[in-house]
């Protein structure tokens, strides 16, 4: 079992990224995939979950700037973050919980002021 998170990096404040997480061995349909983040110094918090069924749990803070979404065929879920900001700088995981939890290995998003 295996998630392999990508499309981190280094951008302005502002601009965009998107975050893809991409599962071997398990299937992500049937189950609700969330992205984490995690600050330094910072306890890992949630930023999105999506349902089998499409219902999104987002937080707070990324309201109206990133949106979940899942592709079943591809195996994939994707974060888009937009209006990026300095605070949003993390290490951001993707998570599924099948009987346990499955973490991938954190992709690093770092906005520039």
């Amino acid at each position: 079992v295996q998630l392999q998170a990508s499309g981190g990096g280094l951008v302005q404040a502002g601009g965009s990224l998107r975050l893809s997480c991409a599962a071997s061995g398990i299937r992500f349909s049937g189950n609700t995939v969330g992205w984490y983040r995690q600050a330094p110094g910072k306890q890992r918090e949630l930023v999105a979950s999506i349902s089998s069924g499409g219902r999104i749990n987002d937080a707070d803070f990324v309201k109206g700037r990133f949106s979940i979404s899942r592709d079943n065929a591809k195996n994939t879920v994707y974060l888009q973050m937009n209006s990026l900001k300095p605070e949003d700088t993390a290490v951001y995981y993707c998570k599924v919980v099948i009987g346990r939890n499955y973490w991938g290995q954190g992709t690093q998003v770092t906005v520039s002021s």
